[in-house]
């Protein structure tokens, strides 16, 4: 994840005066037309291609096409980026106040600047509405601010290590459940010249993933979730030694050559092809490991995945989890058509809950009922164990605000490429957090 937030949250300022000057006029002319039957426009960014996201992007569609059916006089305008140009996208039309009348946006720290801003409209009232007692707990309450919450969410996310059982197979390994068994597995594949683990750190978050479960394995869930909100310190002899083990994998050859200049889909697209036996990524993934047929069934059923593994003397345990709510939607504060794109987002949220789960193999955020739905092995595993965790620790460069979440990411980027100690990457971790910004 990538923000020049310095330069968002000045312009956020001057945001506020703009926006104060859209009256309810605006949007009550926009319903009026709406009534009267006249077509009425709602545009709609996310981050779904076709060509990275096919059964997401087939499930829009479709919700998109019902929706225009059921409600006549209205056209749903789609903007379709991928997640990184999503990201800057969102940024530069903030800076402009014309967002999206409706789009995707992350949780708690991303949502912050935003809601500063007075970007987002609070949508508490879909959730006393037919999305009433929808959600499964816990989800909603990542979006609130203040008491008011200004996305829903769409998916809810586990981080496992995916791994190639062809090539487990065929080197004799088995799924790891110490850390030595794990470093054992890498090295055996370093020996055979195959690359251990596909990473791609140009996108920073996902080098954080792989620091986020040493941590927590070394240091313990609660000792890393009060470094983050600033109760504790990240210079824990838990959490420096997390950092120093990032680079000791590096040292190994444990991910694939030119990682830290690798995007997150470059790197995907080296597991999918086989040439990486293992990919830790969030259950976002699991329709290419599942229903996405433009990824051949060889592969798919080829795909397992085990739990972190557990650190000798460590505090953490297999059971805790690095994820929390995935995507969310929103509706821009300073939209014209605000009603109508209300009743679409309320609309989607509910379409979006069965249909992502045997149209995509997405884990839903809205409680859905699974006991009678035929679903790949590989997603009753890991739907189970999201009810099983001891603990789940929302990603850290979401949590953050949004100055400390860049410093996040850039020491991370630093850290993988030893560019920083791992004693200079938790003292720049706290000076941020200190900050408070």
């Amino acid at each position: 994840m990538f923000k020049n937030w310095t330069a968002l949250l000045l312009t956020l300022c001057l945001v506020l005066v703009v926006a104060s000057c859209s009256s309810n006029k605006d949007g009550a002319a926009a319903n009026n037309i709406s009534e009267s039957g006249t077509k009425i426009t709602i545009t709609f960014m996310h981050l779904w291609p076709e060509g990275i996201a096919a059964g997401q992007n087939k499930i829009v569609n479709q919700i998109i096409n019902d929706y225009e059916h059921e409600h006549p006089n209205v056209i749903i305008k789609q903007d379709v980026l991928d997640n990184e140009q999503y990201k800057n996208k969102l940024k530069v039309l903030s800076a402009s106040n014309k967002l999206a009348d409706v789009g995707v946006t992350w949780a708690a720290g991303f949502l912050q600047p935003y809601v500063a801003g007075g970007l987002f409209t609070p949508l508490d009232d879909l959730l006393s509405g037919e999305l009433k007692d929808k959600f499964v707990a816990g989800t909603t309450e990542a979006y609130s601010i203040d008491d008011k919450t200004y996305a829903l969410p769409l998916e809810f996310n586990i981080a496992p290590v995916y791994y190639n059982k062809s090539i487990f197979d065929k080197y004799n390994l088995k799924e790891p459940q110490t850390y030595d068994e794990f470093k054992q597995v890498v090295k055996t594949l370093v020996d055979n010249h195959v690359a251990p683990i596909a990473l791609g750190n140009k996108d920073r978050w996902m080098g954080s993933l792989w620091y986020m479960y040493l941590a927590d394995r070394y240091a313990g869930q609660e000792a890393l979730a009060n470094a983050i909100n600033g109760t504790g310190s990240f210079m824990e002899q838990g959490l420096v030694k997390a950092a120093g083990e990032v680079q000791s994998l590096v040292d190994s050859n444990a991910f694939v050559k030119g990682f830290n200049g690798l995007s997150n889909e470059e790197a995907k697209s080296v597991f999918l092809q086989g040439k990486a036996a293992m990919f830790l990524t969030g259950t976002w993934e699991l329709p290419n490991f599942t229903t996405n047929e433009d990824v051949p069934q060889q592969f798919r059923d080829s795909v397992g995945f085990f739990k972190f593994p557990t650190v000798a003397g460590g505090k953490g345990n297999e059971n805790s989890w690095v994820g929390g709510p995935g995507v969310g939607l929103f509706v821009a504060e300073n939209s014209s058509v605000k009603a109508e794109a209300k009743k679409f987002v309320e609309y989607f949220v509910d379409k979006w809950g069965e249909q992502s789960v045997t149209g995509a193999g997405v884990i839903p955020a809205t409680k859905v009922d699974t006991s009678k739905l035929q679903l790949p092995q590989l997603y009753i595993d890991l739907f189970n164990e999201t009810n099983q965790a001891s603990s789940i620790t929302l990603f850290a460069d979401v949590q953050m605000k949004a100055n400390a979440a860049e410093t996040h990411l850039n020491q991370i980027q630093a850290l993988f490429g030893k560019a920083t100690t791992p004693e200079k990457f938790s003292q720049a971790h706290d000076t941020a957090i200190k900050r408070g910004n």
